[in-house]
């Protein structure tokens, strides 16, 4: 006997046959990953990536420099596996850039690199330097002006993406169901003063509500969250109230009427379970403009504050050398938001499909 297929089941058949939304789902997969072990992953694990070695600033991608490794004057605890997870840990060593070297008896003699065509003699003894003193290392992205590694601060910057992309979807999904419900499902008065409030909000530019909120709540990393998470829930409360409004008089809510439970029984346990498709379309695309939105106050200088790596405040500190030979400083981070934009977009549009709700939003 054949065994109905479920619509979860049904629906998740479908998103996999679309391959933008597969493709989406896996990027989206990955950045996750590579947020979660930022510091285990970027080649530089200091705190926010913000090795500062002024002397190779602003080098080109596949940039190659030898480093020796000499000991710091104050002691370096190792961090623990979940506070490096978290902070990532910091440097026991200075890394000074060196041109050449060479072994005398316990010491190291080097040429320190200052610039092109310049260096200085220094030497160190060996108890100033790790147990392999010099290293080279490959700056693949290359390097900003403070000769941080672009790609080390991508990597990091992901957990700012993705974490006000998902703070943004948490407020605006708990702040859109609950008036968008209330207005849908008692309508009259209650709708009249719900709609007239989502209209007022509705009214003003987004941008400019973020930023009479963000110089309400200060400059930051939380508030830049806050921020976003309250502007972007009335497209949410709008959508829910359209949908509450065609399912409040079909048969099973009736009939729950009928069986005496109390309205927020009604609402939370049989109205919202079937409404969620469209909620989870409209949340992917909200993921998406908060990422946009992010980075668009970050490169005004309202958003994530230095040193915290964001891609938006990466393009801001980097965009001048677009015009210059290293376009890529800027460029690096513009492509990361356009690639995990891209992707919430792919699975968005895959959900609607998936989910039937074309003709519903």
């Amino acid at each position: 006997m054949n065994q109905s297929i479920s619509f979860q089941s049904a629906a998740w058949r479908r998103l996999k046959k679309n391959k933008g939304a597969v493709f989406g789902l896996v990027v989206i997969f990955l950045a996750v990953l590579v947020a979660i072990f930022a510091y285990f992953i970027a080649p530089d694990p200091s705190p926010y990536s913000n090795r500062i070695i002024l002397e190779i600033g602003g080098e080109k991608p596949g940039y190659k420099q030898s480093f020796i490794k000499v000991k710091k004057d104050k002691d370096v605890f190792t961090p623990a596996f979940f506070s490096q997870l978290a902070s990532g840990k910091e440097d026991v060593y200075y890394y000074i850039p060196i041109i050449s070297h060479q072994q005398k008896g316990d010491s190291i003699i080097v040429q320190k690199y200052i610039d092109d065509g310049l260096s200085e003699r220094k030497a160190y003894h060996s108890s100033q330097t790790a147990a392999t003193p010099v290293i080279t290392r490959k700056f693949w992205l290359g390097t900003d002006k403070y000769g941080r590694d672009i790609f080390s601060r991508i990597i990091v910057g992901t957990r700012v993406s993705l974490s006000v992309g998902l703070i943004t979807v948490i407020i605006s999904l708990s702040i859109g169901l609950l008036l968008g419900s209330l207005a849908g499902f008692f309508r009259g008065r209650t709708d009249d003063i719900i709609m007239w409030f989502i209209n007022v909000i509705w009214s003003i530019p987004t941008l400019l509500l973020v930023f009479a909120i963000t110089l309400a709540l200060g400059k930051g990393f939380w508030q830049i969250f806050i921020a976003i998470g309250l502007t972007m829930w009335v497209n949410v409360a709008r959508l829910v109230r359209g949908q509450v409004l065609g399912v409040r008089e079909l048969e099973y809510v009736e009939a729950t009427r009928a069986l005496g439970f109390s309205n927020f029984r009604i609402i939370v346990r049989h109205i919202w379970p079937n409404i969620m498709g469209p909620v989870m379309v409209i949340a992917a695309a909200n993921f998406a403009s908060a990422i946009v939105i992010e980075a668009g106050l970050s490169f005004l200088g309202i958003g994530v504050q230095p040193p915290q790596p964001s891609w938006g405040l990466m393009i801001k500190e980097n965009y001048n050398f677009i015009i210059t030979q290293n376009p890529m400083l800027a460029l690096a981070p513009g492509f990361a938001i356009m690639l995990l934009v891209l992707a919430f977009n792919l699975l968005g549009n895959g959900l609607r499909d998936a989910l039937n709700v074309r003709g519903r939003i």
